[in-house]
């Protein structure tokens, strides 16, 4: 069965042996591996990917158990994951489905390891999506009066549910910061890479308005400060000055789908190590 790993530690020599060692004497075989060392903060990072024998809760128990040593007298942070798990994910959109549509597929087709367990909008234009993927829709519908019982009522789901990951497929509502710590680094969103320089309504109609030459988007984590969290993945595609507003509302479109896309299957797969404000991504 395979396995995953991922670590960071101060940085010293001797930290991949320790970890290879470690694997030899649980009769595990690396697949797969990539460090990286922040010589920033002198913070060493890890990621394996192995196979083991035997398998189930029980293994993954015993594997835990036998790399606690190594970890404390290396003063890790570590996680192990079975590759067989998917995460289990929800989906929060507003009215903009083209996120939504594209992780759907992607999922159905097998292109991202994650199961899709919940839709959720503020809106009631994804319904007829989720209900034809077989998928459970939740309408939290949201104003200042009812976001708090709306989102403690979101947090009950997640918990009743066992979901892992909260992907923001352009919901367009804050998340208060208390959700933002129940699920920190559980949280990725969307947006145009234009913020901070074109915030609030039509950020396209903007970016024309300043005639730009490059669109982006950025997948990030969500914390309490707006649009500040960790980057996991960014794109970029040229236009120049014959492009029109709906030129580059679609080139947008585009690239938000691939970059949230990249952005899921990191997470998944275990390939994001938070380093501080700012993320590892093993690729």
């Amino acid at each position: 069965m395979d396995y995953i790993i991922t670590l960071s530690c101060p940085d010293k020599s001797g930290l991949v042996l320790a970890v290879s060692s470690w694997l030899v004497a649980n009769a595990c075989n690396i697949l797969d591996s990539d460090q990286f060392r922040d010589g920033s903060n002198n913070t060493f990072f890890m990621r394996v990917h192995f196979e083991g024998e035997g398998e189930g809760e029980e293994k993954l128990k015993a594997l835990e158990h036998s790399f606690k040593p190594v970890a404390t007298a290396n003063e890790m942070s570590w996680q192990i994951w079975p590759c067989s798990e998917k995460p289990k994910v929800v989906i929060m959109v507003s009215k903009q489905e083209h996120c939504l549509t594209d992780l759907l597929f992607r999922e159905k087709n097998s292109e991202l390891p994650i199961e899709i367990a919940l839709i959720v909008s503020n809106h009631l234009d994804a319904k007829p999506i989720a209900a034809a993927e077989d998928i459970d829709f939740l309408h939290l519908p949201i104003d200042p009066d009812t976001k708090t019982a709306q989102e403690k009522l979101l947090l009950g789901e997640i918990e009743r549910r066992n979901i892992n990951v909260v992907v923001l497929a352009r919901y367009m509502q804050v998340l208060s910061p208390g959700f933002c710590h129940a699920m920190a680094g559980k949280i990725i969103n969307i947006h145009h890479s234009f913020l901070p320089g074109f915030k609030g309504a039509k950020p396209y109609h903007q970016a024309f308005e300043h005639g730009v030459k490059l669109i982006g988007a950025t997948a990030h984590y969500v914390t309490a400060e707006l649009d500040e969290g960790p980057i996991i993945e960014q794109g970029i595609e040229r236009v120049d000055h014959r492009s029109t507003v709906s030129d580059l509302v679609n080139v947008g479109r585009d690239i938000e789908r691939i970059v949230l896309a990249k952005a899921v299957k990191y997470h998944a797969e275990h390939r994001v190590v938070l380093n501080g404000h700012r993320t590892v991504v093993f690729q």
